[in-house]
């Protein structure tokens, strides 16, 4: 089996094309048929409320999904599952276009998301098998360009597709671009990682592999700490539309606009992260950043209970809390999988189940204790912050740095495998 040379600069191009791709599926399935919810329900004869459960369908296969895929990307490689996975995704893509009753909506939403599932975990793990240690960091840097971007786009590429044609070719749209992404992981992805018919599928070895990732400190410490801290995004996503155009009454349009100017703080500080790293450590960037999204949390939570900041200062001040998270996301993912070679996918897949439970729970909580004020959603970014900082700095007491030579050692044998692999 080959496996893919990345030494070669249009094939690192081409990967991180296909690592983007792969990226954007999950964002864009989850936004962009929202601005169609209304004209769903008129078509399927129900409310907007019980067509919401599609997305509910969504996030719970995305969360068991996960964990599923992890133990198959590490039993099977990375290539089979991605393309079993993008095949039932296209499918239940189909089938959204076909419904007839809301009931078959939903559980074709959560079958789209169990093939969607994937390529949420694969990029994470094809960055761990196949660049050096120290770019695992600026790779994920350029993924988190696109988890900032596609959330913008979708819905405002939906709304457009939805005012214009109907809300079925969403899903049309959404096929076509899982289509090509698959065509790309079949003709330009080589495997990256062997198949190893050690890793068991039975449910008992699959939750030992999960409860040895858990008590890996590093894992635990950065696992949590980043998904904690990227919570009060899922808080600010699903409490923002209260906060700009009811709260302090913007129209639409310049929602879209606040949103845009606001999401340009997590993509800017992403593609900045990586010039940081090449003066600081991902574990000295994890740490400032954090610490400040605590402090900016604090700010937007005084200032918005007072009424200080007003319209514009609200704005800057959230624009601020998304630049740390645009630093502390990819660095926190980096460190969380870094312990891991054998396991990058389980330890991929848990980190991403986290991550996306811990947002579902923050958004949710946006939503329990709505008071027509904008004070909650302060308080849950404000308390996503302080948590995560007190989850680092206990954690970090733990976690054991490898020494250098150690670290160099690892290397060689990760390069000593991949060599292997290019040889079966």
């Amino acid at each position: 089996m080959q496996t893919t040379d990345i030494t070669n600069k249009r094939t690192r191009v081409v990967l991180i094309a296909i690592l983007g791709l792969l990226t954007a599926i999950g964002p864009f399935s989850i936004d962009m048929y929202l601005p169609g919810f209304p004209a769903m329900a008129t078509d399927l004869h129900t409310s907007i409320n019980t067509i919401s459960y599609s997305l509910s369908s969504f996030f719970i296969g995305l969360c068991i999904g996960q964990l599923i895929s992890g133990p198959l990307l590490d039993r099977y490689g990375r290539k089979r599952p991605l393309i079993i996975g993008l095949v039932i995704y296209i499918a239940a893509s189909i089938g959204c276009v076909l419904v007839r009753t809301p009931e078959a909506l939903i559980v074709l939403r959560f079958i789209q998301a169990l093939g969607c599932c994937v390529s949420m975990v694969a990029p994470r793990a094809i960055t761990r098998d196949l660049f050096p240690l120290q770019d695992n960091a600026k790779v994920l840097s350029l993924l988190i360009l696109l988890l900032g971007v596609s959330p913008i786009l979708a819905p405002t590429f939906g709304s457009y597709v939805v005012a214009y044609y109907q809300w079925q070719d969403v899903f049309v749209i959404l096929a076509l671009i899982a289509a090509a992404t698959l065509a790309a992981v079949i003709f330009r992805f080589r495997e990256s990682r062997a198949p190893d018919a050690s890793v068991s599928l039975k449910p008992r070895p699959i939750l030992n592999a999960f409860g040895g990732v858990l008590k890996n400190p590093q894992f635990f410490t950065y696992a949590f700490a980043g998904g904690v801290s990227f919570a009060g995004l899922f808080a600010y996503l699903s409490g923002s539309p209260f906060l700009f155009m009811e709260y302090f009454g913007v129209s639409k349009t310049a929602y879209g606009a606040i949103f845009a100017v606001i999401a340009a703080g997590l993509i800017g500080s992403s593609q900045l992260n990586a010039v940081l790293l090449k003066k600081y450590s991902s574990e000295q960037l994890v740490t400032a950043s954090i610490l400040l999204q605590t402090i900016i949390g604090f700010v937007l939570l005084a200032g918005i209970t007072t009424g200080v900041l007003g319209l514009y200062g609200t704005i800057a001040v959230i624009f601020l809390l998304f630049c740390t998270l645009g630093i502390s996301s990819p660095n926190t993912a980096a460190l969380s999988i870094l312990p891991f070679s054998k396991e990058a996918g389980s330890a991929s897949a848990l980190l991403g189940a986290l991550q996306m439970g811990l947002g579902a729970l923050a958004a949710a909580l946006t939503g329990v204790f709505a008071n027509r004020t904008p004070a909650p959603l302060a308080i849950i970014i404000t308390a996503s912050g302080l948590l995560a900082l007190i989850i680092l700095l206990a954690g970090q007491r733990r976690v054991k740095q490898l020494p250098q030579a150690e670290a160099a050692a690892e290397t060689i044998s990760e390069q000593a495998e991949e060599e292997a692999c290019v040889m079966v």
